[in-house]
């Protein structure tokens, strides 16, 4: 999956090109699809478990994914229902609003760094550092020559996190204008997603195409420590299983091992039975 969905490293990034409901490598239809994600749930709960039981042993790595994508894009819906399949204890999950008075008084990636996976954990960011060169971006929130410089500090940032055993998994959720427009107006028509609805999303659509613009500019710029997977977005059950799988591929490529005990295994199972 990582081949079928990585966007091609330095090259320019036309978001047209590709198509948000497109089902790459996946499996054929929603009923499928559903099964073959459930599948994957006890194997990801297992590398999980390794993971965290070798962080006991000194073992420092760690997986991060990085969830970014336009408003109903299902950032929200990949931690419910990809995330589900893990341990919540071995879980780290941040959702990044607008900087508080305080976080804005630091550079911008103290925020990231305090919220980062410790050894053993998974991380899960929905939204992320890359918000200081979109809607900063867009609203021109920064200096030109600040955001120009926000690239490298994100490049320089990820190529840090690896260095120290972090495994960082970065997914763009690419969904259409007109299945944004279904998302929202199915938010207004059912009065229990009404807490999702804000009125000023409909400001930020308006935005789309300067949101396209400043997403292809990150795609683009930031995929050299962590490369950028790009994931359909439109149908839902794809958008699970990919993640999904991605997941899975990453996590059985660390390979993590339960530690071998530190005591005397004969001994105390003699003791244990005498008792």
């Amino acid at each position: 999956m990582r081949a079928l969905l990585r966007v091609p490293p330095g090259e320019p990034v036309d978001l047209t090109a590709y198509d948000t409901r497109a089902t790459p490598g996946g499996p054929k239809g929603k009923a499928a699809g559903l099964a073959a994600t459930a599948a994957l749930g006890p194997g990801l709960a297992g590398l999980q478990e390794r993971l965290y039981a070798a962080s006991t042993a000194g073992d420092r790595r760690r997986l991060l994914l990085v969830l970014q994508g336009m408003d109903t894009s299902g950032k929200g819906g990949t931690v419910k229902h990809v995330i589900g399949h893990f341990n919540p204890s071995g879980c780290r999950i941040q959702a990044f609003k607008a900087p508080t008075e305080e976080e804005r008084s630091h550079p911008f990636l103290w925020r990231i760094a305090k919220a980062l996976p410790r050894p053993g954990e998974i991380g899960i960011f929905d939204r992320s550092h890359y918000e200081d060169v979109l809607i900063a971006r867009v609203r021109s929130l920064a200096p030109a020559a600040e955001l120009e410089a926000r690239y490298g500090e994100i490049r320089e940032f990820e190529r840090s996190l690896a260095e120290d055993g972090v495994t960082v998994v970065k997914v763009f959720l690419h969904l259409s204008y007109e299945e944004q427009r279904d998302r929202l107006l199915e938010r207004l028509d059912t009065p229990e997603k009404h807490w999702k609805f804000n009125p000023g999303d409909i400001e930020e659509r308006a935005l789309w195409p300067a949101y396209r613009e400043a997403y292809e500019l990150a795609l683009e710029r930031c995929s050299s420590a962590a490369p950028w997977y790009l994931v359909p977005a439109d149908r839902k059950w794809y958008r699970n299983w990919a993640i999904s799988t991605l997941l899975a591929e990453h996590l059985a490529e660390l390979d993590p091992r339960y530690p071998p005990g530190d005591f005397d295994v004969a001994e105390c199972r003699r003791r244990l039975l005498a008792q």
